[in-house]
């Protein structure tokens, strides 16, 4: 196999890994389901981009042709881990589970949960 080819599958391989660490150590690390719910969406979904993108490069070298499979998969997993996301913030919302006393934005849980929008902004004075 061509170096060039090796060494581009070789570093995007090794980004890939790197973001899949970080996200698997926030989702164990992180204190509440909130906060846990950013390791997946963003670092882990980063992650298996990279080692799909990376198949993708090894793959399409073999056949000779484009390899679209892994970007079908890497495509699929974009589209839905947002909504995986908001299903199960709006779940832990309905459930009523509380996030650590430090979370920025707690009054605005109740507007979410109650499907009102935010009162508005108060004027400033300039």
């Amino acid at each position: 196999m061509n170096f060039f080819v090796e060494a581009i599958a070789s570093v995007v391989l090794v980004f890939g890994g790197v973001f899949l660490l970080i996200g698997s150590i926030g989702l164990a690390r992180l204190p509440d389901v909130y906060m846990r719910l950013h390791a997946p969406t963003k670092a882990t979904t980063l992650g298996i981009a990279g080692v799909l993108i990376a198949s993708c490069i090894i793959q399409s070298y073999r056949q000779e042709s484009l390899s679209i499979s892994e970007w079908l998969i890497t495509l699929f997993l974009v589209i839905t881990a947002p909504v995986a996301a908001n299903m199960i913030a709006k779940a832990a919302l309905h459930h009523e589970i509380q996030p650590i006393h430090r979370t920025q934005g707690q009054d605005l849980m109740d507007t979410a949960k109650e499907r009102t929008p935010p009162p508005p902004p108060e004027p400033k004075d300039s």
